[in-house]
């Protein structure tokens, strides 16, 4: 096992990580929480069951996946480099309002777009709620899922496939990792339909995009990308219904944040001519002739 993954790092991480997490999905989807093939249902921690039923399995996916590989390739000094990304706060400001302003910002104008401008004030309690939500999601939904996608996957293949072709091979893969969920409360099961998790999945494949550029742009800063992540999930669960209420159904709210993640797509790769802000390793600059021999001497 240890040689098959050192001689294929991705693969092995990206079947570790479905396995791993599908497997400790079990319970949670076969619950009463899901489809009800067992009589027990996971309790609710701050009026979630997922806290309970799908945190584990993520945690043990990706982030798990990630550090095993990369423990098993590159050792005790590569651990080091992974987890450093994950620690990488010192970058610009803007780029903090960028994904923590950024986000919310495009799925309201989305939003304004699709109601010809109606919307509803927010109560005090969503305001409350925003930034304590936010946290708690990265250190849940962000930091189980980007140092795995991000910053061990993303990270390799644009070595391999460049940035456009590792963004394009990446993003149905994350999708592909959420598809048992959707046989949960998680995904809205048993209300949901072929076509919202098609909707899903290209979101993935947009908004993969989206992150991509920020991870070169921002230097491959992990928690950047995590608040990127988590800033969808904190505003389409905490103010989206409140703030836009003739959209606050689980086939509009798909189809709302697919239309921002497309928008944002199309934006970055004509500005970034598909480049999405990567810049290859500088290659080995040849010893002049005779260099060797000299240092020998």
């Amino acid at each position: 096992m240890a040689v098959f993954v050192r001689r294929r790092p991705l693969l092995s991480f990206f079947i570790l990580a479905n396995l791993l997490s599908w497997v400790a999905w079990l319970p949670y989807i076969l619950s009463r929480n899901g489809t009800g093939i067992l009589d027990f249902e996971f309790p609710a921690l701050l009026g979630t069951s997922q806290l309970l039923g799908m945190l584990p399995g993520a945690y043990l996916g990706p982030i798990f996946s990630a550090y095993l590989v990369t423990r098993i390739t590159e050792g005790k000094e590569g651990v080091r480099r992974w987890v450093g990304r994950m620690t990488k706060w010192r970058v610009s400001w803007v780029w903090y309002l960028v994904t923590a302003i950024g986000v919310p910002a495009a799925i309201i104008v989305t939003c304004l777009a699709m109601t010809d401008g109606q919307f509803t004030a927010p109560p005090a309690a969503v305001l409350a709620a925003y930034i304590p939500s936010l946290l708690l999601q990265m250190v849940t939904t962000g930091l189980a899922e980007e140092p795995g996608w991000r910053d061990f996957a993303l990270a390799r293949m644009q070595r391999r496939f460049g940035a456009l072709g590792a963004t394009i091979i990446l993003g149905p893969l994350w999708g592909l990792w959420h598809l048992p969920l959707f046989l949960s409360e998680w995904g809205g099961y048993p209300d949901v339909s072929l076509l919202r998790i098609a909707e899903f999945v290209a979101f993935c494949c947009t908004f993969n995009v989206v992150v991509t550029w920020v991870f070169n742009r921002t230097g491959q800063s992990l928690p950047l990308i995590m608040l990127l992540h988590v800033s969808v999930n904190n505003f389409m669960s905490v103010a989206f219904a409140e703030v836009f209420p003739t959209l606050a159904t689980p086939e509009l709210a798909s189809r709302v944040t697919l239309l921002a993640g497309t928008t944002g797509a199309v934006v970055v790769l004509i500005a970034t001519r598909g480049r999405l802000g990567y810049r290859p390793p500088a290659e080995p600059v040849p010893a002049p002739a005779g260099t060797e021999a000299v240092t020998a001497r």
